[in-house]
């Protein structure tokens, strides 16, 4: 009898065991099948460029498909609203901007960066000002727009993004530094429907990223006339930054990766040790420079601090609009 009791409780234990290793061995295969990445904004835009780059060097690194899933709308309210209500299981991630709290800002969303699992930052942009070829005034420099818009208050179309989004914000700033007047007109998306705008000659000018208005401007269609940066980009060395014609006007996007609330440990490490590989990646690094970025890693607590210390600026920006609601 005692023998039986011994042995029925080995095996109990045994399995115990077996089970709990498991658990182990399932955690340590994380993942197992692909990984939705979803980016908040159109295809097209810089921000899904970098994206899909990314996500090349994680799939490789994971060894399962990682799969950029577009939802744009709302100044990337609609994708941020997806990150959040995904289940918590590292199968489902993202990114996002500083929209994850202009969206807070805005009553859009209830929730912001501090509420998500934060991986890291991957790289950033500086946008430029953009002028079409095929307007019947076309623009040949920024002075020139500087001074039709002296002369013409108001006349001037400018294009950028939603309102709320980060590029919309370039242009406030833009125009509160300059004190100029535009008849502003921005777009329900992003970087790529702006610079159909302006190549289209809808727009006289506009304000957006130059990595995605390349194709446009290697075709004639548009001229690169200013950046809204610290300093020229290597890529376009004679297009001059307003802070060189004395206007302290620059605009920094970062692109950060991000996760559902409570994302478990074991998984959230897995994925953070995966990011960092992916975007120290020379590759990574080449792609960015190569493309007008400017590379940015930065682990999840030093992108949370970048994160906190832009809400005042956008706050002030944004109140001055009258979009604030928080």
């Amino acid at each position: 009898m005692k023998r039986i009791v011994a042995v029925a409780l080995y095996t109990i234990a045994l399995c115990c065991f077996v089970g709990l290793g498991g658990v182990a061995v399932a955690a340590e295969k994380f993942p197992v099948k692909p990984i939705i990445f979803i980016v908040p904004l159109e295809a097209g835009s810089s921000a899904d460029m970098g994206a899909r780059v990314l996500a090349e060097k994680l799939q490789t690194i994971l060894g399962q498909p990682v799969v950029i899933t577009n939802k744009p709308g709302g100044g990337s309210s609609i994708g941020n609203r997806e990150i959040f209500n995904a289940k918590p299981d590292g199968y489902t991630i993202g990114m996002s901007t500083a929209a994850i709290f202009m969206n807070k800002l805005q009553g859009l969303l209830p929730f912001d960066h501090n509420d998500l699992t934060v991986i890291g930052s991957y790289l950033s942009w500086s946008p430029g000002i953009i002028a079409t070829t095929k307007s019947k005034q076309p623009f040949n420099t920024i002075q020139e727009v500087i001074a039709a818009a002296k002369a013409r208050p108001g006349d001037i179309v400018l294009s950028t993004g939603s309102v709320g989004q980060v590029w919309w914000v370039a242009a406030m700033d833009f125009l509160k530094k300059t004190g100029l007047q535009f008849n502003v007109v921005p777009q329900t998306a992003s970087s790529a429907a702006t610079l159909l705008q302006v190549a289209g000659g809808h727009a006289d000018i506009g304000i957006t990223d130059i990595t995605t208005s390349k194709s446009q401007i290697d075709a004639g269609n548009v001229k690169a006339l200013a950046m809204l940066s610290e300093k020229r980009l290597p890529n376009y060395p004679n297009v001059p930054t307003m802070k060189e014609l004395g206007v302290d006007a620059a605009t920094l996007s970062t692109h950060l990766a991000l996760a559902p609330p409570n994302l478990p440990a074991d998984i959230r490490d897995i994925l953070l040790k995966a990011f960092e590989k992916a975007v120290t990646d020379p590759g990574f690094t080449e792609w960015t420079n190569k493309n007008n970025g400017i590379p940015n890693f930065q682990s999840p607590e030093q992108t949370v601090k970048w994160l906190n210390d832009q809400v005042d600026i956008y706050r002030e920006i944004m109140g001055n609009a009258g979009i604030l609601k928080k």
